[in-house]
C-alpha cells in the first residue's frame, strides 16, 4: 500500500468523524432552542389563598379555571387563566400558574397576585396548617414583596400585561396587544464574522510544482482528523499510523 493511500484512508476517516460530530452540534443547538421565554416582568405585594369548597377561613368555592385547589395555583385580578410563570422571593424561585381570578378588593391597593397558601409557605419558611388553611411560623404576616416572570400567557380573556385590579374588568375582555417581550432579555441574531482585510476570501496557496495537489486536501483532512481526535471524536492507534505512513 502507498503512502498515499494510507493517507488518503485516514482522510476519508477524519471527513467521516467530522461529519458526525457536525450533526451532534446541530442537534444540540436545537434542544437550546427549547427554552421558555420570558414574556412580562415585573414586581408586586402577594398574598395567599386556600379554596378547597370546603367553606373555611373566606373560602368562596372552587378556582375559576375548573381545576381542583392544588400547590402552584395561583388567582390573578386581570390575566388570562392558565398563565404560567413564576415568582421569586428573597432568592427562592417558585412555579404557578392562573387558575382563579383574584384578588378582588385588595388588588385595589397593589395586592396582584394571590398564590396559594403552600406555594406562599414554602418561599417564607412556614407551615400550611390544613386545620385553618393558613400558613404557620410566619409572625401572621399574610403579605410578601415578590417578583414574577410570565413564559406563557392562557389563551381565553384577560389582559397579557403587567396587572391590573379587578374592578377595571379587565380579566373579562380579550386582550389583542400582549405585552411585548423585554428587550435586555430579547434572544440575540448571531453576529457575521468580519470580512478579512482586502475583501477577499481566505484560499489555499497553490502546490509546488511536482507536488500532487491532492496533497493540500489531505493535509486539510489530517488537521480535521486531529482535532477530531482532541476531542474524542476518533481514536487511531499509533501503530497503525506509523504503518499507512510507512507503506
Amino acid at each position: 500500500m502507498s503512502a498515499r493511500f494510507g493517507l488518503r484512508h485516514l482522510a476519508l476517516l477524519a471527513a467521516s468523524t467530522v461529519g458526525a460530530l457536525t450533526i451532534a452540534g446541530t442537534a444540540a443547538h436545537a434542544d437550546s432552542d427549547t427554552d421558555e421565554k420570558i414574556l412580562l416582568k415585573g414586581s408586586t405585594t402577594a398574598s395567599y389563598f386556600w379554596d378547597d369548597s370546603s367553606g373555611r377561613a373566606g373560602d368562596t368555592g372552587l378556582p375559576a379555571s375548573g381545576k381542583p385547589m392544588q400547590k402552584q395555583l395561583a388567582a390573578s385580578p386581570s390575566w388570562p387563566l392558565l398563565t404560567e410563570g413564576y415568582v421569586m422571593y428573597q432568592g427562592k424561585k417558585m412555579p404557578f400558574f392562573v387558575g382563579d381570578r383574584g384578588p378582588g378588593a385588595p388588588s385595589n391597593r397593589g395586592i396582584m397576585l394571590d398564590l396559594d397558601a403552600k406555594t406562599f409557605a414554602d418561599l417564607t419558611g412556614g407551615t400550611f396548617n390544613p386545620d385553618t388553611l393558613g400558613v404557620d411560623g410566619v409572625g401572621g404576616e399574610g403579605h410578601i414583596k415578590v417578583d414574577y416572570v410570565i413564559t406563557k400567557w392562557g389563551e381565553g380573556v384577560g389582559k397579557k400585561n403587567h396587572p391590573v385590579a379587578f374592578s377595571t374588568g379587565a380579566w373579562s375582555e380579550r386582550d389583542e396587544n400582549p405585552a411585548e417581550p423585554p428587550k435586555v432579555l430579547a434572544e440575540e441574531k448571531p453576529s457575521q464574522e468580519p470580512a478579512p482585510q482586502g475583501g477577499g476570501r481566505a484560499v489555499a496557496a497553490p502546490a509546488p510544482e511536482g507536488e500532487p495537489q491532492e496533497s493540500g486536501i489531505v493535509g486539510g483532512a489530517l488537521m480535521a482528523g486531529a482535532l477530531a481526535m482532541a476531542g474524542g471524536g476518533m481514536v487511531l492507534g499509533g501503530e497503525r499510523l506509523r504503518t499507512l505512513v510507512k507503506r
